[in-house]
């Protein structure tokens, strides 16, 4: 066999082998260029959730600021509190002690537990001062309203008229034992 037709049908396997080859590459080419558009696609769906992901942090940090600023007012808001809950405590000793002295009580004499004995102790307490002066007094006549508060006059023990009106820090000091208990 002669050395160039050895030459052509190794060219020509070549050839073959090439044709499929070619052909297998343009398919795979297709597919690439088919995937190319999903491909886009999915980097601009990617783009769109950064950019989203962006505006919601803006919104979080924006939202934390508002938590952050309604936590310092809250914090304010319990040191106010607390020192109106000091000096309302303060009150009511004050007033506890007033009306013992008024009725004569000493101290000693009075005991009261943790279960709003007390509540029901200075009730009971403001009640009989106002019986004590209806009494004493019967031109000037006390008033009790729905809530329990005491207007008008009430007598201490020398019998002397004193003129009880309830400061507004007094029925709210009332009205929040009468609920607490």
């Amino acid at each position: 066999m002669p050395y160039s037709l050895i030459v052509d049908i190794v060219v020509a396997v070549l050839l073959v082998i090439t044709i499929i080859y070619a052909i297998s590459l343009n398919k795979r080419l297709g597919l690439i260029r088919r995937d190319r558009g999903e491909l886009e696609k999915l980097a601009q769906k990617f783009a769109a959730s950064t950019e989203r992901a962006n505006e919601s942090l803006g919104q979080l940090q924006s939202t934390a600021e508002i938590l952050q600023r309604q936590i310092d007012s809250a914090h304010a808001l319990h040191d106010d509190l607390a020192f109106l809950l000091e000096r309302g405590e303060k009150a009511a000793d004050r007033l506890e002690d007033t009306i013992r002295r008024s009725r004569g009580l000493s101290d000693d004499s009075a005991t009261v537990s943790d279960n709003g004995e007390s509540d029901q102790m200075a009730h009971k307490t403001a009640r009989n001062l106002t019986k004590q002066g209806q009494k004493n007094s019967p031109k000037k006549q006390s008033r009790q309203n729905s809530t329990g508060e005491i207007n008008g006059t009430a007598g201490n023990s020398s019998g002397a008229e004193v003129d009880y009106t309830p400061s507004d820090a007094e029925r709210d000091l009332l009205k929040a034992i009468r609920s607490s208990s």
